[in-house]
């Protein structure tokens, strides 16, 4: 971790095994990747799965290096999965799979102190058309929650989506419409780049994302953008909270 993330003592959140390293060859689709794996298997190139709905353009990049973990299921096509991929100085998580039990921690350790008082926390709610991460119930109130991953950064700024979104944006409607009925609703954003200074919606990549965030806060949907690190051992990726992001100005 860098140094400046010293000041605030960093809360380990999560250890995900590891088991071997490589660099990527190619990308042929959304959730393929042609990997050679260099230890300690290899070197020989496998099919690697993706687990992640963006592009991910400034990690997965032919001779990039990337931490693996092997895959077992009986329907898979793969025998591997992407845990994380170099960005600069660091590893970044690039398996969605993880934002659930990394969402819960936050959820069970009181990171966000309006959420404090939680009574019943209900995963995977459905809500108008959309099926949100949480609806948290507490002293007579109801908040719905959805939880995005961030893996992009540029100039200190983090940013959501890396691919044009309509899902996403749905979800962000489905909060506003919430907040119009008189329930409460938040964003929790995860963000997995280190670098990052604050987070804001990446207008460029999906212009009507961005519209509905800025409508979401303007209609007081909450939005949290929490920084976490990925910290490379021996066998292992280890995950960290650091700290809560500003929104970008």
């Amino acid at each position: 971790m860098r140094e400046m993330d010293t000041i605030q003592v960093p809360r380990h959140v999560l250890d995900i095994p590891l088991d071997a390293e490589g660099t990527l060859v190619c990308r042929p689709n959304r959730f393929l990747a042609i990997v050679d794996i260099a230890t300690p298997f290899g070197p020989k190139c496998e099919k690697v799965h993706i687990h992640d709905p963006g592009r991910l353009t400034d990690i997965l990049y032919p001779g990039n290096r990337l931490l693996l973990r092997k895959a077992s299921g009986k329907n898979r096509k793969t025998e591997w999965d992407i845990i994380a991929g170099k960005a600069g100085n660091d590893f970044v998580l690039t398996h969605s799979g993880y934002h659930r039990q990394i969402s819960m921690w936050v959820l069970d350790n009181n990171i966000i102190e309006r959420l404090a008082n939680i009574e019943k926390i209900l995963p995977e709610q459905v809500l108008g058309e959309s099926r949100l991460d949480y609806l948290l119930e507490s002293a007579g109130h109801r908040t719905w929650i959805e939880v995005k991953g961030c893996t992009f950064a540029e100039n200190g700024m983090a940013m959501f989506p890396d691919a044009p979104t309509i899902r996403g944006r749905r979800h962000v409607e489905e909060l506003i419409k919430a907040v119009q009925a008189g329930d409460r609703a938040m964003m929790i954003i995860l963000v997995f780049r280190q670098e990052a200074q604050c987070f804001t919606a990446h207008e460029k990549i999906d212009p009507d994302f961005a519209a509905a965030f800025k409508r979401a806060l303007e209609e007081e949907v909450q939005v949290h953008p929490l920084l976490f690190a990925f910290v490379k051992n021996d066998t292992f990726g280890a995950i960290y909270y650091l700290r809560e992001l500003p929104l970008c100005k």
